[in-house]
């Protein structure tokens, strides 16, 4: 399945989804119309000066006879690999963050596995330059006024922040990736002009000079797209395709829970090799 986030976001898709298995399931659609909510097709998100931007900044396409799509190539060096962590696991992050950082705010169980995963991949990088993680947010129930669940569209946003390897490869190096999303999490979410300014995400990150790295992730654990069933079983695997050219990351709820995290992982052969040796190192003393 391909999306594009200029008309949905990973919440528009699973409600389609869940309409379409649900019809394709019964045969016809009444099932889905008594139960389920209809979606709000309606512009419920407009911000202009923002509009002008993006279209400042994106090459647009003419949609011709002559259009072509673009042909997805991706760098054939690297190689992919699922993870998963635990809720017990997930839970003892937490504890850990709660101990050592009680003023941060936002210490869920999604938070401190963006941190794991950003100081392991910091630890497979093994240098000094800056690395970039990018935390995409739902924005539904944080906008003034809210935006209702059945909004059909794209209401995400960005909370980029970056940190010099060095710092996240220490003994306190999953600590010190904790502080700085949740701090920066708390700054964005707090904001007294709101979550949304008229200005990209990038550009407060970028005005520093651009990192060496772009973190960015894929998916959220929010959507349950294993139970996804049109009628001939529960998916047996997730793979996200966005992995191999853009996103270095994805996050999904588990297959066997929910409370589980299932981690998709993108790099070269090299660093997939310190990555696993990281990742299963700071799992040892819970296993």
């Amino acid at each position: 399945m391909s999306i594009r986030h200029s008309l949905v976001d990973a919440t528009t898709q699973f409600s389609f989804l869940k309409a379409w298995t649900s019809i394709a399931r019964c045969g016809t659609d009444e099932s889905f119309l008594a139960n389920a909510t209809i979606p709000i097709y309606e512009r419920l998100v407009n911000y202009p000066k923002l509009d002008e931007t993006y279209l400042e900044r994106i090459k647009l396409e003419a949609f011709n006879k002559d259009y072509q799509l673009p042909k997805l190539l991706g760098p054939i060096e690297k190689v992919r690999a699922t993870f998963v962590l635990k809720r017990t696991f997930i839970n003892q992050l937490k504890k850990r963050v709660s101990t050592q950082l009680p003023t941060v705010s936002y210490a869920s169980s999604f938070m401190v596995t963006c941190a794991y995963i950003w100081c392991c991949l910091a630890k497979a990088r093994n240098d000094d330059k800056r690395l970039a993680f990018a935390i995409p947010l739902d924005c539904r129930m944080r906008m003034d006024p809210p935006i209702p669940a059945a909004y059909f569209g794209n209401c995400i946003w960005g909370c980029v922040l970056t940190a010099k390897t060095t710092l996240l490869t220490g003994n306190q190096g999953f600590i010190e990736a904790a502080k700085l999303i949740g701090e920066n999490l708390h700054k964005m979410l707090m904001d007294k002009d709101g979550i949304v300014k008229d200005k990209l995400p990038l550009e407060e990150l970028l005005s520093d000079g651009i990192p060496t790295t772009i973190i960015s992730i894929a998916g959220t654990p929010k959507v349950k797209l294993y139970d996804i069933d049109f009628g001939w079983g529960r998916p047996k695997k997730l793979e996200r395709i966005l992995l191999d050219y853009g996103a270095s990351i994805s996050i999904d709820a588990g297959k066997e829970s929910e409370y589980d995290f299932e981690i998709g992982v993108c790099l070269t052969a090299m660093q997939m090799h310190a990555f696993v040796r990281v990742f299963n190192l700071g799992l040892e003393p819970y296993v």
